[in-house]
């Protein structure tokens, strides 16, 4: 394998499902299983032992649900023994599944329906590799529309945002991408790019996805 594959771990009770992805994942030159687990306890134990980059993660099963599993693969602790990120893709039965929404504020990249096509699903891999996500930022407003009763209060980070930065948040999270932003602002998509860059910097996230969370989490969405 070269040095571009993106290692993926399977996480999903029914075996023949995972067979099934193993299958698919592993027939693209640019993919590769490194890993399969039942359970989310054992999918947790496997992220640190094999450093995947993505992790495709069942939310439903026994033992540990998806739900905890991402929470605890994105926990401070973990994050800061890894020398690499990883991304985790919900995989649900159920469109707008508020469990897959709560798996999201916990840091997955999105979700994806079991039944979409092979095709779908590995470019969704590809997706979130890059620290994008896996399903249009529309219907991830959607999905966490409702999700934060009370907001939290904003970091310390916010306050050393620029009014530009700020500006370039409050457009992420709305859904439109660095070029719509580009032409928004009146700037170029390497500016733009250099805001988002700043702007997860000072906040501490990880990726796009998880702006469009901070925002709907304090109250950003529609500023």
């Amino acid at each position: 394998m070269t040095d571009g594959t993106i290692r993926v771990l399977l996480v999903d009770d029914q075996e023949l499902f995972r067979a099934g992805i193993s299958v698919i994942v592993g027939a693209q030159p640019d993919l590769e299983v490194v890993g399969e687990a039942a359970d989310g306890l054992e999918g947790v134990r496997l992220v640190a032992e094999r450093s995947p980059d993505v992790v495709l993660m069942d939310v439903r099963m026994p033992e540990m649900d998806g739900v905890e599993a991402t929470r605890r693969i994105f926990a401070a602790d973990q994050v800061d023994r890894r020398e690499r990120p990883v991304r985790v893709i919900v995989l649900t039965t159920f469109n707008l599944d508020d469990r897959a929404a709560t798996a999201i504020r916990h840091g997955a990249s999105g979700f994806l329906l079991k039944d979409s096509t092979p095709r779908m699903l590995c470019e969704a891999i590809r997706t979130v590799h890059t620290g994008n996500a896996v399903l249009a930022p529309q219907d991830l407003t959607t999905l966490l529309e409702g999700g934060f009763r009370s907001r939290r209060r904003l970091p310390d980070g916010y306050a050393s945002l620029t009014s530009k930065e700020r500006e370039v948040l409050a457009a992420v999270a709305r859904g439109l991408s660095n070029a719509e932003i580009a032409e928004q602002i009146f700037a170029s998509e390497s500016t733009v790019k250099t805001h988002v860059g700043a702007v997860l910097r000072k906040l501490g996230l990880r990726d796009r996805v998880q702006i469009v969370v901070f925002a709907h989490e304090h109250g950003l969405a529609g500023s």
